[in-house]
């Protein structure tokens, strides 16, 4: 009973930090005439409701897609037409078609928030609780409870779902599908490879960025197969696998499949390519300004105008060749050598290689990295605090112009607080403590600076941190030169774009030299 007691408290806690940062003001209130992504998910229940499903994805008189038009996969649109059906029994006013443009009143506030917490409450944080009870190294009865508050309060997720967009980021865009994926982690680490797989499809459904953590599942099970022989258990259950895989994209499309041209405008929608390398927004506004994005392509765009140089095509291909080049290393030691520890590992690696360099990124997507980075700190506490700071860091811009400020400086040090209290990642930076030791001895003789290694870590995350800490005091008290006025926002731009290169270096690292058998493990 203590244990629950414990993880009672810690989700309450949670869930007071999320309720307090919601109370600002939302993304694009009252700012006329896109009114911001809160609007987009309100338009988005208006849309579901009043049309016919034929119409969801298409351009017509009563479905405008260069406002908010949708452009999310069929299971976002389902919740939208579940939501909308129970906001039309509270107030028709909220979905009334045409005339709801824009709505605005604190009683549909709360309304949208109320989701959020429903869907953090059903989805997401079950999961979470459920994933640290699992842990081997939570035997004690005060590590699960630490290391689910330490995930909850992970500043970047709370700041963007709860913060920014309020309702949709959560209730339509990340929670439920990250939440899912994490499910679908959960299935796999008890050996329930089908309905991981289900789990993991309607996470992809509900969002097609989940596609960042899609290899490492697809090279997870697929190396299951060959371990177990294509010629005996291994060949049934990729079968098994191929067929559940197919049941649930048939059973999430059905209403689409009817006509192959529904099913190629809904590909239109959720992969516009046509927008070019940088732009992963459809409409341009300082938010979405492409310099803003901590990726490889942004921060190069600092001293080559890359959209200038090669044309839409080329960048597609270039973007595609070096993301794949930089999947390729941990996707073969996955495939060849499958265990749950290299599993998630992976989650992380191929997603922060995805953000770094793949088309149409988005300054939100590092969330996508951040949720499997949270799922690997009891094994690599100081790493994986180091890099939610960073990816939260990274975000400074979008939080500065939703008035996230406060939010921002009050959670930020709290998480790190909490870290520092639960794990004492300054104690452990030890190439042990690093999941190193194996890269470590292959050097040995070579680097003599190793002795020095934890103090050298530490040394690079104090500076790190002040340099941090120095860019958001800059970007929220000093105005920049009229003459550069994104001098801030670039700024914090490449110097989360060159944390992250030097993460996914090491996480890299971390993946190749885990020589330790450990696919027995039920979870490391």
């Amino acid at each position: 009973m203590e244990k629950w007691s414990l993880m009672s408290i810690t989700v309450l806690l949670a869930l007071t930090v999320r309720w307090a940062v919601s109370l600002g003001s939302y993304s694009g209130a009252g700012k006329p005439p896109m009114y911001g992504d809160y609007e987009a998910q309100r338009h988005w229940q208006e849309i579901t409701y009043n049309l016919p499903i034929r119409q969801w994805y298409f351009n017509t008189s009563d479905n405008n897609l260069l406002y908010w038009g949708l452009d999310y996969p069929p299971l976002t649109a389902y919740h939208s037409f579940v939501c909308a059906y129970i906001a039309k029994l509270i107030n028709p006013d909220w979905v009334a078609l045409h005339t709801s443009r824009g709505y605005e009143s604190q009683p549909h506030k709360l309304f949208m928030r109320t989701t959020v917490f429903v869907a953090d409450l059903l989805v997401y944080i079950p999961a979470v609780i459920l994933y640290c009870f699992s842990l081997k190294e939570t035997s004690a009865k005060k590590k699960a409870s630490t290391c689910a508050l330490c995930i909850l309060l992970y500043p970047g997720l709370i700041l963007i779902d709860h913060g920014h967009f309020q309702y949709p980021s959560s209730a339509w865009k990340l929670i439920p599908a990250l939440g899912l994926a994490l499910w679908a982690v959960l299935c796999l680490s008890h050996d329930w490879d089908l309905l991981g797989s289900v789990a993991f499809c309607l996470a992809l459904n509900y969002k097609q960025m989940e596609l960042y953590h899609s290899l490492p599942f697809f090279c997870y099970l697929l190396g299951k197969c060959f371990k177990k022989g294509l010629k005996g258990k291994g060949l049934v259950l990729l079968a098994k696998l191929a067929g559940t895989v197919l049941l649930s994209f048939a059973a999430c499309w059905l209403p689409f499949g009817t006509d192959v041209e529904q099913i190629m405008q809904v590909l239109r929608r959720l992969f516009p390519i046509d927008r070019g390398l940088f732009e992963a927004c459809m409409f341009s506004s300082p938010t979405h300004c492409p310099d803003k994005v901590a990726n490889i392509w942004c921060s190069l765009s600092v001293l080559i105008k890359i959209k200038n140089v090669l044309s839409p095509r080329t960048q597609l291909k270039l973007s595609f060749a070096v993301t794949f080049l930089s999947l390729l290393p941990a996707c073969i030691k996955l495939t060849v050598q499958p265990s749950l520890r290299g599993f998630k590992f992976a989650l992380v690696s191929c997603a922060l290689s995805f953000f770094l360099f793949s088309f149409q990124v988005h300054e939100k997507s590092i969330l996508l990295v951040s949720v499997p980075v949270c799922l690997i700190i009891n094994e690599i506490p100081f790493m994986a605090t180091w890099f939610l700071l960073v990816s939260t860091f990274s975000l400074l811009p979008l939080l500065l112009k939703d008035g996230l400020l406060l939010a921002y400086a009050v959670t930020t040090p709290a998480f790190l607080a909490v870290c520092l209290a639960s794990f004492s990642i300054l104690e452990k930076t030890s190439a042990e403590d690093l999941q190193l030791k194996a890269f470590s001895l292959s050097l040995k003789g070579y680097v003599s600076w190793f002795k020095s290694f934890p103090r050298i870590v530490r040394g690079l995350f104090l500076l790190s941190l002040s340099l941090m800490g120095v860019l958001s005091v800059l970007s929220a008290a000093v105005p920049p030169p009229q003459s550069l006025p994104d001098l801030f926002p670039v700024a914090v731009a490449v110097v989360s774009c060159l944390h992250f290169l030097l993460f996914l270096v090491y996480f890299n690292v971390v993946i190749l030299w885990d020589s330790k058998n450990r696919g027995q493990k039920k979870m490391s």
